[in-house]
Order: C-alpha cells, then sequence, then structure tokens
C-alpha cells in the first residue's frame, strides 16, 4: 500500500520548443499524467507539471528561417504540444512555459542567491557547443571520421567556442552530492542509473557555465561582471550582462510551478517534488547540477528522481532529425486516447531502452485491449443481461470465488509495480488477472449454466449469479484500476456495468481508489447494467503494414 502523505508534486522534463512532438517526447508525459491520476484516485492532493524550454540560440535561428519572431515560433510549437497532449488525454495543474513572466522572476533570483552565496565566477568557456543541447564536455562528444559530434544530436554540427560566462561551482559540491547519494539509495532510480550518476560524482566534478552572450533571445542575467544590477533604470535589461545559459534556466521552471518566489505559502506546500520524471540523457543534469543549484539557494532538493529509457526504432533512439519518430497525433487516431496511452506504456518498459514499430504497437493493441480486457467486458455484460435480464448480480465472498482470492494478491502487486515507476510491469500484473478472468469463463461456461437453470436443475440459478456476479466484479475492478493510465475507457466500463463513476475528468474527486478496489466494496448495491458497447474494435494488422495509415506515423 502507498506511503500516502498530505500531497504530491510530479514533474515531467519540458521539452525543447524546435519542433513539433514525437511520441518519445511524450511518451514520459503520459507516464507521469498515469502516476498523477492515481495520486488523485488515491485523495492525495496532487500537483503535476509539464511544459516547454523555449530559450536558445538554436530556437531564434530556427524562427529567423522561418522568417519569425523567436516568441511567434515558439508559440506554434507550444501549440502543436498541448494538441498533442490533449488528444492523449494529459491534465497537468500546470503546463509551464520557460517564457512564463513568473519563470523568468525565478530564474533570475535563483542566479542572484548563488552569487550571493559566492557560487558563481566570471570565466572564460573554450569548448565544443551543440545548438541542440548546449555545452558540451570532452567526455560528452564523440569523434568520429566526419568531425566531432554530439552523440545525442550526431547531424547537427557543433561549434567551437570562446566567450566570457560567468561559471557556477559544482566542484564546491562534491562531497555533499557523493553523501546524498550514499545516504538516500533510492533518490535516482533505477538503481543502474544511481549507480551511473554516482560514478560521474567520483570520477571528480568541474564548474559549468550558466550564461551567454546576449542573442536578443533568453532570460536576462541579472548581474553585469562587475558584480553589480544588470537592470537599468527603465526597467530594462543591459546586454552586457548576456542571458542565463539555457540549461540553467530551464532546471529552475520546476520550483517556478511550486510558487517561487512569488508565492512563499505555495512552496513551502508544494516543494521539495516528490518525483522528477525524466530521460536518460539529461540525468546529470537533475541529479547533479540541480541538487547543487537548489542548495546553493538554500532550498531543498528533490525526493526522488526516476529516470526512464529511450523509445528506438530498429535500435536507434527514435527522434525527429532522424525522421524515424512517431506523430503523436496519428499514433491517437489509429489507437484511440486510452489505446494509445496502453500500448505505450504497456509496451515500452519505463525503466530501460525498448524498441517497438507500428507493427508491436498494433499486435500489443489487438492482444491486450480487443482481444483479452474488450473481449471480457462485452462477453460478461452481454451474458448478464441475456442470463438475468440486465440485473447486475452481486459477486460471492472472496472465500468461494477463484477471481475473488486472486485478487488482493494482484491488487498489491499492481499498487507496487506501479508507485514504483514500473508501469509496463504494474499493467503486465493487471492484465493476469484479465487472462484469469477469461479462463473463469472457459471453466463455468455460463451458457451450459444457462440451459440447467431453464431445465430447473436445483442450483444452477445460484451458481449462474454467483459466476456472473465474479465476472462483473472482476470488470469493475481491472477498470478503476486501470482508469489512471486509460481513463476516457473506464467511465465506459462502469457505465456498462451499471456502476457510478465518481471521479473528475482529471482524476480527482470520488472515493480512494483503494477503497473502491477491495473485491466486494458495493456488492449490497443493486443495480442495472447497460447494453454491451464494444470497447476496442480489432486493428488488421496488414492494413498498418500495407501503409493504409498516413505515412507520418512512420515506419512500420
Amino acid at each position: 500500500m502507498p506511503d500516502l502523505r498530505d500531497r504530491f508534486y510530479i514533474t515531467t522534463s519540458i521539452a525543447y520548443a524546435n519542433n513539433r512532438p514525437g511520441l518519445h517526447t511524450l511518451y514520459e508525459v503520459i507516464g507521469a499524467d498515469a502516476l498523477a491520476r492515481w495520486y488523485r484516485m488515491c485523495g492525495v492532493p496532487t500537483r503535476f507539471q509539464t511544459g516547454t524550454d523555449e530559450h536558445s540560440v538554436n530556437i531564434a535561428m530556427r524562427a529567423a528561417e522561418e522568417g519569425r519572431s523567436p516568441r511567434d515560433f515558439v508559440d506554434a510549437q507550444v501549440a502543436l504540444f498541448r494538441a498533442a497532449e490533449d488528444a492523449l488525454f494529459i491534465s497537468p495543474d500546470r503546463f509551464i512555459r520557460t517564457t512564463d513572466a513568473d519563470h523568468v522572476r525565478a530564474a533570475q533570483e535563483m542566479v542572484r542567491r548563488a552569487h550571493a552565496n559566492g557560487d558563481i565566477y566570471p570565466g572564460i568557456y573554450e569548448g565544443w557547443y551543440c545548438p541542440n543541447e548546449g555545452f558540451r564536455n570532452a567526455t560528452d562528444v564523440t569523434e568520429t571520421a566526419a568531425g566531432t559530434i554530439c552523440p545525442n544530436h550526431p547531424d547537427v554540427p557543433l561549434q567551437w567556442l570562446s566567450e566570457r560566462n560567468w561559471f557556477f561551482r559544482l566542484s564546491a559540491y562534491q562531497e555533499r552530492l557523493e553523501r546524498w547519494f550514499e545516504d538516500n539509495p533510492d533518490l535516482v532510480q533505477p538503481d543502474h542509473r544511481r549507480n551511473e550518476m554516482l560514478g560521474f560524482i567520483r570520477g571528480g566534478l568541474e564548474d559549468f557555465s550558466i550564461s551567454r552572450p546576449d542573442s536578443g533571445w533568453g532570460i536576462p542575467f541579472p548581474i553585469l561582471p562587475d558584480g553589480s544590477g544588470a537592470q537599468l533604470a527603465d526597467g530594462s535589461w543591459d546586454p552586457a550582462g548576456g542571458t542565463i545559459y539555457v540549461w540553467y534556466d530551464a532546471l529552475i521552471n520546476y520550483i517556478t510551478g511550486a510558487g517561487f518566489p512569488d508565492d512563499p505559502a505555495a512552496f513551502a506546500r508544494w516543494w521539495p517534488a516528490d518525483l522528477h520524471v525524466i530521460g536518460k540523457d539529461i540525468a546529470r543534469f537533475h541529479t547533479i547540477f540541480w541538487p547543487a543549484m537548489l542548495w546553493s539557494a538554500g532550498l531543498e532538493a528533490p525526493r526522488k528522481v526516476w529516470v526512464h529509457g529511450w523509445l528506438l526504432a530498429q535500435g536507434e533512439r527514435m527522434s525527429k532529425s532522424r525522421g524515424n519518430f512517431l506523430e503523436p497525433i496519428d499514433f491517437v487516431a489509429a489507437f484511440g486516447s486510452d489505446g494509445a496511452r496502453y500500448v505505450a506504456l504497456r509496451e515500452a518498459g519505463f525503466d530501460r531502452d525498448s524498441d517497438v514499430s507500428w507493427d508491436v504497437f498494433t499486435r500489443r493493441y489487438n492482444a491486450d485491449l480487443a482481444n483479452d480486457f474488450g473481449n471480457f467486458v462485452n462477453r460478461t455484460v452481454s451474458m448478464a443481461g441475456r442470463y438475468l435480464g440486465g440485473e447486475r448480480p452481486a459477486p460471492r465472498d472472496a472465500a468461494e470465488s477463484p477471481l475473488g482470492a486472486a485478487w488482493p494478491a494482484v491488487r498489491d502487486q499492481f499498487v507496487a509495480k506501479l508507485e514504483g515507476c514500473l508501469l509496463h510491469e504494474a499493467l503486465a500484473a493487471l492484465w493476469e488477472f484479465v487472462g484469469a478472468g477469461n479462463r473463469f469463463v472457459e471453466a463455468e461456461q455460463p451458457w451450459v449454466i444457462a440451459r440447467a437453470v431453464k431445465a430447473g436443475e436445483e442450483g444452477a440459478a445460484e451458481r449462474m449469479r454467483g459466476v456472473l456476479g465474479d465476472l462483473v466484479e472482476a470488470c469493475r475492478l481491472v477498470a478503476l484500476a486501470v482508469a489512471p493510465v486509460m481513463p476516457g475507457m473506464a467511465p465506459r466500463v462502469m457505465q456498462q456495468l451499471g456502476h457510478e463513476y465518481a471521479y473528475d475528468a482529471d482524476g480527482n474527486g470520488g472515493p480512494a481508489i483503494l477503497d473502491e478496489l477491495r473485491w466486494g466494496a458495493h456488492a449490497g448495491e443493486a443495480g442495472t447494467l447497460a447494453a454491451a458497447v464494444p470497447l476496442f474494435p480489432r486493428i488488421e494488422v496488414e492494413t498498418v503494414l500495407d501503409g493504409e495509415v498516413p505515412e507520418a506515423m512512420g515506419p512500420a
């Protein structure tokens, strides 16, 4: 059972708004949204934040290429992200943008605090710069026959820079960071990611640049090289101060959304974050740079960082630059919003890299949703309607029901895996129970019992009600448990079962989900089943493979 606190604050990394989103970009957002919905349904006050990272030289260059202002360019990109997230039922409490006014204030305040603490100083940066990712250490670039490349953006030419910047004294936090990792073994998960980061710390930490020369697009650095304030009498900013480096700026979004520095009461309530959900390529920033930045400002570090892997296409990382990514809108068009969320979280492990394709996703959809769960609900509602006249039967006591006896262990495993961020394993555990339900139908054969009832066999009617009551209850429990992953499907199933769905569209409201996930929680309540309506129409694999889907959906 969960360790329920008085609140739960969960964030994703913010997406770089230089292009339209791909499924690989929104994968972590789907997972974080499912976790946020779960905690809301548990009755825990929950805050979920995602958003976009909008300041960089690269974005200014892209905007210029299109003959637009940087603001117009990012506004257009953000609209694409919001549309894709809406299609996927993503329900953040805040969609933050690094161009938001309160974020500008938060970033500048963090700089001022680090400066007051003696943790930033002017110096000369000389080294590689990736327009898509920023400054790269010698250990973060790869030498190839074509030259030096950024491994995360191999098609983007690197720039060799030599410029005067402000630096953050990361080296001053070496011992504290190492001790933090050693004293809190669960704060960075999975374990292999924690071990990678601890090894990096033990290899010695270097100070990092936190400013860039003023390009006309970015948050003004609030301090001039002589240590004086950069804001002029008219409220504008002296260009000599430069801008805050995009990575320093971006990380601060998590505290901006919690209320820093404008709303101390909100900040005291929501910070530190309970969970940052991020990709493996940005683990150093979130588990090493970010805690040190917070400590320098006199703030607490996050309580936990979960580092997921990448979505791969035939062994290569999905990316917009490689052209091997999946369009979220078309993904939803193919599988539906609920189906898209389910197959993404079930097929791709949330703790490792996963090779995926349209074929794989389609087969998963058909196997788990069309064949297993969709069929289970449809045949249960149809049989109960046919054999009992639509009256909802009560389940038997758990001790008298194979499904009822099995459910508590399934529920506990599902909850433990879900709250442990192993979302794919949580769904696998739940679908084992769906499989058990379908096997139960085949073993009990209600259609045979119906003939016995018609023949007047003693005890047949009672057995029919017990078997169908168990099946209806199993459908109810699975629908509620999986509601954080498939929020649109759950109310539809509950309506067919004649049960109320008491939760709001984002998972708030309603009774504590753990109370609802007790076998027989509503056994004493009368109800009427609705007509059976298919939930997940089967998708022909050949249709997808033959290219009868939009080309933008990517390779099969």
